[in-house]
């Protein structure tokens, strides 16, 4: 085994470890070896995390004009852009994510912060044409304060700059928690808050777990807004835990999300989007387009050509340039995809392609894998696995399918294949799904805001729209009458 590489937290400009000294680590999960350890984050580090953030505020962050700190970002996203292979070689070991796609999101996330670099001096207030003629009133845009942001492992730099972009853009100061199954690439990434020359305290992250670490953080009274993104069952405790210090909560949870493919699609463009949608990150994405629907007449031939793509996918080490589908990052995934497709197929699903873990390549690997379903209520189809399985239904009729798309507890994304517009347009109208792809999948952009409905969350991230989301309004009313104001108690 290769020397074990140990971590610090950022809090206030220092690399610090837990108070205690408590560590935890952090599995490859290409190899199912230890390969870094990280501080365990008690309460006395979060409070130190918090006041620094909370100290910043009131410091020369505070005093920055919004042009001064959008430079800080843009400063930031440059570099960014030039450690983006640095970074996703990290983030590789850490998560075991394929390098090819770490790579290159982080030099894509980079125009995330170049976007709020450039918007930090574009938000403004307004003037009101209030119904008093002795009176001028405006309104101004003010940062909320301290931000805790609770960050996932799966897509963890471009998580981290929908938050930080528009938090910083806005004056806010922020406190991220980095998820305890790979914290790695989060504080790799803090190493360029310090280089970018952002002041001590505006940016801390703190590694740990749920409790003490991210409990201390959603409940600590300088908490201002939470923003997360993970499981619906920490959201709720996150909920929960607001009602602590009556922070605002954005919740950007799972999916099980629909693929509709009409007998009209184009059928090898459907194909690649969905073999991109359920097998790209091995399927450990929230967006990940987990359902597939598929129209009657074309279903044969469509799973056909699926299915020997499937089987045609090269596992192993996701650092490797010929790898095209790398591990999962956690055991317990392994154990929950084992147990559910054993379940399927006792439910009467038909396994297509895959179905089983491959532990002869020493890792957390599952094989692509695609099971025809038979039924609605069965747990594959229902269940969020966060892993590269599909579930496959048929459909008769656009009604038909709407109503299976919509019977799910998420919300997140759906995507529609048809050259029908009409159609396509009903369809993005009716669906129940923060974020519709029409004949593609998994678009992204700085401009475009995403987030969930139903037990998919609230809120948006990305877009102008989460500059409005990091700040509060303020109202002034200024009189215009050199006039006293007149005793109320005296007759007139």
């Amino acid at each position: 085994m290769s020397t074990i590489q140990s971590y610090d937290m950022l809090i206030n400009g220092q690399w610090v470890q837990a108070r205690d000294g408590a560590q935890f680590e952090s599995v490859n999960p290409a190899t199912g070896e230890v390969w870094a350890r990280f501080p365990a984050a008690t309460k006395d580090d979060v409070d130190d995390a918090v006041e620094a953030a909370a100290q910043a505020l009131n410091g020369p962050w505070g005093a920055m004009t919004p042009s001064q700190r959008g430079k800080l970002l843009g400063k930031l996203a440059t570099l960014l852009a030039e450690h983006s292979e640095a970074i996703g070689r990290i983030e590789t070991t850490d998560t075991g994510k394929m390098f090819k796609e770490t790579r290159w999101q982080s030099q894509y996330i980079a125009e995330y912060l170049h976007y709020y670099a450039g918007a930090a001096d574009k938000l403004h207030g307004e003037t009101l044409p209030i119904d008093k003629p002795d009176m001028f009133v405006f309104t101004k845009r003010e940062p909320l304060g301290v931000i805790a942001a609770i960050i996932p492992w799966n897509s963890q730099i471009f998580l981290s700059a929908t938050k930080i972009g528009p938090a910083l853009a806005t004056g806010n100061t922020i406190v991220l928690k980095a998820s305890e199954h790979a914290s790695a690439p989060l504080l790799e990434f803090g190493k360029l808050v310090k280089e970018a020359g952002i002041p001590d305290g505006v940016v801390n992250i703190v590694t740990g777990f749920g409790d003490p670490c991210g409990k201390a953080l959603t409940t600590h009274p300088k908490v201002a807004r939470i923003a997360f993104t993970g499981g619906t069952q920490s959201a709720r405790h996150i909920i929960h835990n607001s009602a602590e210090n009556f922070a605002e909560v954005s919740l950007e949870l799972g999916g099980k999300s629909p693929f509709i493919v009409f007998d009209d699609a184009d059928i090898e463009s459907a194909v690649n989007g969905s073999v991109a949608g359920i097998f790209a990150a091995s399927g450990q994405s929230c967006v990940a387009g987990s359902r597939l629907y598929l129209h009657e007449d074309i279903a044969d031939a469509f799973l056909e050509k699926m299915v020997a793509i499937a089987n045609g996918i090269h596992i192993g080490d996701p650092q490797a340039d010929k790898t095209e589908m790398g591990p999962l990052c956690t055991r317990a995934q392994i154990e929950l995809i084992t147990n559910q497709v054993a379940l399927a197929q006792d439910e009467g699903g038909t396994v297509l392609a895959g179905g089983k873990a491959r532990s002869d390549l020493g890792g957390l690997y599952f094989e692509p894998t695609i099971i025809d379903c038979p039924r609605q209520d069965m747990s594959l189809v229902q269940t969020e696995l966060f892993g590269p399985v599909l579930a496959v239904q048929r459909f008769s009729s656009e009604d038909e399918v709407l109503a299976l798309a919509n019977d799910s507890d998420y919300g997140l994304a759906a995507g529609i294949f048809t050259t029908n517009h009409s159609r396509a347009l009903r369809m993005s109208q009716n669906i129940k799904a923060g974020i519709v792809w029409v004949n593609t999948y998994r678009a992204i952009s700085p401009i475009a805001e995403f987030g969930g409905m139903k037990h998919s969350g609230h809120g948006r991230e990305a877009g102008f729209q989460a500059l409005m989301d990091y700040t509060r309004p303020k109202t002034v009313w200024m009189t215009t009458t050199d006039a006293p104001i007149a005793n109320p108690f005296q007759p007139r």
